[in-house]
């Protein structure tokens, strides 16, 4: 399949294999959710825990993730699981299933959807050879990542800085294209558009999420979807993601503007790794 419609199969193919992580683990969402039984030995809970651990493994051992990314995505596991017990704490969400691998009210499977988020975004920026031009100078994204990480627990007591945050995102990634390879010639998207598209996508993973019971909102009946205002909150948290992951990206950050050069064809077929 060659032309335009070669590119966007492989490009919707690639970013699949991308998501790997994440979307075995809806698959587990789903999947524990049709079969599990009250009465099995094994809670659901700790089954999916099992599940994603094992999940992990596997992507090391079969070098789908390096040492360097798995140690940033641990990182980003901690903070997410560190936000998940403050949230709890406040009643924002809940997790109403039992479960023995359980700490403070947050399922240890928890961390593991923001280790997907992690994941997908240091295996994308490989397998699309990605660079991000011009990026902004690395202090400001961290402190402008520390702000809204800071802003998702301090709005529970001072006022909630999002809508500056949002606008920051704009200010300084306006500018920032996402040069990548579907074939040989290089390909671009506006940095935060492509921000959103993410944030959408998790969005519809979130209800996966709520739709099988798997966590529940605040206020949120059967069967009702995520409001739309959620999306803005992972907007955010995926710059978080992002600012994390090019702890160990850096070399795909350039603070100049210029066209990247077309990739040779390769002598043999390119793999999805």
């Amino acid at each position: 399949m060659r032309g335009v419609l070669g590119e966007l199969f492989m490009f919707v193919l690639k970013q699949g294999w991308a998501a790997l992580f994440g979307v075995l683990f809806l698959v587990a969402i789903i999947g524990t959710k049709l079969v599990w039984q009250d009465d099995w030995a094994l809670q659901r809970y700790d089954g999916l825990f099992i599940f994603a651990v094992t999940t992990q493994i596997a992507m090391l051992y079969f070098k789908l993730e390096t040492w360097d990314e798995a140690r940033v995505i641990l990182l980003f596991h901690v903070t997410g699981t560190a936000m998940e017990l403050f949230k709890i704490r406040m009643g924002s969400w809940s997790y109403p299933e039992p479960g023995l691998f359980v700490l403070g009210g947050v399922p240890m499977f928890s961390g593991f959807m923001y280790a997907s988020i992690g994941s997908y975004i240091a295996r994308v920026i490989r397998i699309f050879h990605m660079r991000f031009a011009p990026y902004p100078p690395l202090w400001v994204t961290f402190v402008f990542g520390t702000a809204i990480y800071v802003n998702f627990f301090a709005h529970h007591y001072t006022i909630d800085i999002r809508m500056g945050l949002f606008a920051a995102s704009l200010v300084l990634f306006a500018r920032t294209r996402i040069w990548f390879y579907v074939g040989t010639e290089p390909r671009w998207m506006p940095m935060p558009v492509a921000a959103f598209l993410c944030a959408f996508i998790v969005w519809i993973a979130e209800n996966v999420g709520t739709m099988t019971g798997t966590w529940i909102y605040a206020g949120q009946s059967a069967l009702e979807m995520v409001s739309f205002a959620k999306m803005g909150s992972w907007y955010l948290l995926l710059w978080v993601a992002f600012v994390t992951v090019t702890l160990v990206s850096r070399g795909a950050l350039s603070p100049n503007s210029e066209r990247p050069p077309a990739r040779p064809s390769p002598s043999a077929p390119e793999t999805l790794n």
